[in-house]
């Protein structure tokens, strides 16, 4: 480690090191022999594969030295694609029978016997792609099944990049969600350089002015068309998707923003205001992320204190999906804890999003 991360107590350093080997343990550990990675192994609505959350896993398994566990999973989505290729193909189908955002561990759709999953969601799609292509450039060989499964999901974004969908918190079904928008654009430059054609970098190119035009308001990125008010996720534009660049001043004043208005009272941040799930609290994955983006920047001493912050959030059962210590409404905790139980722990995302700012405060 370097610069102020030097600084850190031995103790600090151990309990670092420590939760590393642990995240990664936990990653490992909640990968199916499918190749999918749960989201949470004790959380029962979450005992699915997303591929949104596996894809950042496969990312920080990539970033740590185990490609090998990223190629698993890269195998299940393309397996997964292929076999439920009719759902991308479709010409105009009914929201509900768009392709799903997750997936049973096997590959199946869900049954939906329970609870009706808000499924309908591109961002995965778009991260998916762009984790495949970063695997990739990272030495990864990729099959002609692969590049298949890259074609039918960029054919499947282009046609539907501009539908309203669920965003990335599975909410708000009826909005055309900036951060969603940004793993798309992502997602097709991806794919065009996969596959090598035109039409996926032209796709992106046009969201991309659309990003711009109708996803900004007061000098910042906002949480969706029509919107004033930021989200946390939309950090992802810059880090690891580079639609925007880090100094462009629009995604400076989105992460200023996202700084002022989210972080919580223990200095954790949360997804964005009035968030009533579990209370709104603050978000492991999110805080990693902005502590990303801020070591990326220069100011290396908040991500610092962001790692510590992380690594105090550690139970037992390591990392939750989010703390509820500080939550915008105490009075909502107890109620989701009655109908689905305590907050998810652990949360491989938290893990994966860890290991990714570890991963960056360990370069030079």
């Amino acid at each position: 480690m370097t610069g102020t991360i030097r600084t850190m107590t031995n103790e600090c350093a151990e309990g670092a090191r420590e939760l590393a080997a642990a995240s990664l343990e936990v990653i490992t550990g909640g990968q199916h022999a499918s190749g999918a990675y749960i989201a949470a192994p004790f959380y029962p609505p979450y005992a699915y594969a997303w591929l949104r959350d596996g894809g950042f896993c496969a990312y920080a398994m990539d970033l740590h030295g185990h490609p090998e566990s990223a190629r698993a999973f890269h195998s299940f989505v393309t397996r997964t694609v292929l076999a439920h290729r009719g759902l991308f193909d479709a010409a105009d189908p009914a929201v509900e029978d768009m392709p799903p955002a997750r997936y049973t561990l096997d590959g199946r759709l869900e049954d939906n016997a329970g609870e009706i999953w808000p499924n309908f969601q591109l961002d995965g799609y778009g991260t998916w792609l762009w984790m495949l292509r970063d695997h990739e450039r990272r030495g990864g060989a990729l099959e002609c099944e692969d590049r298949a499964a890259a074609e039918i999901v960029s054919r499947y974004l282009q046609r539907t990049a501009t539908v309203p969908c669920f965003d990335c918190w599975e909410e708000l079904g009826d909005r055309r969600h900036t951060s969603t928008l940004a793993s798309v654009i992502a997602g097709l430059r991806a794919a065009a350089e996969l596959l090598g054609e035109d039409a996926s970098s032209r796709a992106a190119d046009s969201l991309r002015e659309r990003l711009l035009r109708l996803h900004v308001s007061r000098g910042s990125f906002v949480k969706f068309e029509g919107s004033s008010a930021v989200d946390a996720s939309l950090l992802w534009l810059a880090l690891p998707f580079g639609v925007v660049d880090l100094h462009d001043p629009l995604m400076v004043r989105t992460a200023a923003r996202v700084s002022d208005e989210l972080v919580g009272p223990t200095g954790g941040v949360r997804r964005y205001l009035g968030d009533t799930f579990y209370g709104g609290g603050e978000w492991i994955v999110l805080t990693a992320w902005l502590a990303w983006y801020r070591a990326a920047t220069g100011q290396r001493d908040h991500a610092a204190r962001a790692l510590a912050w992380i690594q105090a959030s550690a139970t037992p059962e390591l990392l939750p999906e989010q703390r509820t210590d500080a939550a915008q409404y105490p009075e909502m905790v107890a109620p989701w804890v009655e109908r689905w139980g305590p907050v998810a722990t652990p949360l491989l995302w938290s893990h994966a999003m860890y290991l990714v700012l570890r991963a960056n405060l360990d370069r030079p």
